[in-house]
């Protein structure tokens, strides 16, 4: 789960992680009053959606009078802001940061985030933060240094020195950069985040480190021990496909393809996703049912597959196991039937109670395309919708 950089920074404060001074805004007007009360000029107006490269894509802007602050929020508040990460249609601006403007010196990088090949989390900082860090992570990784810690033993003083003397940080800022990275690193693991980063980190003339950015990214399946964390959940920031899923406890990912497919199991869905494209189609969504799924959750399944306007044919492959081939046939035909189905629908099917299922879906009437194995449904659906 995402949230905004104005939610984030909140959560920096209560663990004293120092940021500038500053409030959310979701009017014009807000904005105008949060920036008459930072004490000065110029100030910062930052658009809050989930996505990287505001900067780039015009969200982000300096004001240096309260008139200047009144035209730029009001040419970034509603606006589709379109970035490298939310592609060409870009998110809608609802909500505002407004923050004091700091006396910048240096703009730095860092990020915690679990390393699964080592077991450990790993630090990652560079010198060369800011709006380019991408480019500098393909061109020039080795300005990227990491410190990698065993969580069962936790952060050391020489992880510290590791990552100060890495950004070549004068003495002065040390002092403040050291109680910093353990604040990071003891929200990074009590509230089970999967990412926290701040770029641009920066180093400020007075010499002190400030997080001018802040993202937090937390692991879906921890939320249940963290509910003032799913408080933070902005369901305008989701795809409403997955906000629906969600209801259902189904596990659904938009994609931009055009064949919808349900599957039970991740592993199985994601060996079918490579085999519709092997068989030189697009997939249009990942949607794992779960092993323990019932009829209900594959109709509501196949309802939110048919949602999506892209869809023009859907390829159903389930190994029938806890969840057996008549349930699934069962709810295959009444969810077509409640839809009123209007693209084609290839079934494979294979373990208990098969033939039952087969039976179920044959005598439904409904024109369901039934295949004798997953080769053979892949290449079905792909013809259909080529």
């Amino acid at each position: 789960m995402k949230i905004h950089e104005y939610q984030a920074k909140e959560l920096f404060k209560t663990y004293n992680i120092p940021t500038p001074l500053g409030g959310a805004a979701f009017s014009v007007d807000e904005a105008c009053e949060v920036a008459a009360g930072l004490g000065g000029w110029p100030v910062v107006v930052k658009a809050q959606i989930h996505a990287g490269g505001r900067g780039k894509g015009g969200g982000v802007k300096l004001a240096r009078s309260a008139a200047e602050v009144k035209a730029v929020a009001g040419q970034i508040l509603g606006m589709r802001l379109v970035t490298h990460q939310t592609g060409p249609e870009g998110r809608r601006v609802r909500k505002l940061l407004v923050e004091q403007g700091l006396n910048i010196k240096k703009e730095l990088y860092l990020s915690i985030i679990p390393d699964r090949a080592t077991a450990k989390i790993v630090i990652m900082a560079s010198e060369a933060g800011g709006m380019d860090i991408e480019e500098v992570a393909a061109d020039t990784p080795e300005k990227i240094i990491k410190v990698f810690v065993n969580p069962l033993l936790g952060l050391q003083g020489h992880h510290c020195r590791q990552l100060a003397f890495g950004l070549n940080l004068p003495p002065a800022a040390i002092k403040s950069f050291t109680p910093m990275i353990q604040g990071l690193y003891r929200l990074f693991m009590e509230l089970d985040c999967s990412l926290v980063e701040i770029n641009p980190l920066v180093l400020t003339a007075e010499e002190t480190v400030i997080a001018l950015d802040a993202k937090v990214n937390f692991d879906d399946n921890a939320l249940f021990r963290h509910r003032e964390v799913l408080e933070l959940r902005d369901l305008d920031e989701e795809n409403p496909l997955e906000v629906e899923a969600s209801k259902f406890n189904l596990n659904y990912i938009a994609l931009d393809g055009n064949v919808g497919n349900m599957v039970n199991g991740a592993g199985l869905a994601m060996a079918t996703m490579d085999i519709i494209k092997l068989a030189g189609a697009e997939p249009a969504n990942f949607l794992d049912v779960g092993g323990g799924a019932n009829a209900a959750m594959v109709e509501n399944g196949f309802r939110i597959i048919l949602s999506d306007p892209n869809v023009k044919g859907v390829l159903i492959n389930i190994f029938g196991g806890i969840l057996r081939c008549d349930i699934l046939a069962s709810g295959v035909v009444e969810a077509a039937r409640k839809t009123g189905i209007q693209v084609p629908v290839v079934v494979r099917m294979e373990g208990t109670n098969v033939e039952e299922g087969r039976r179920i879906l044959a005598e439904s009437g409904l024109n369901l395309i039934t295949a004798a194995d997953l080769k053979d449904a892949a290449a079905k659906v792909a013809g259909i919708v080529n």
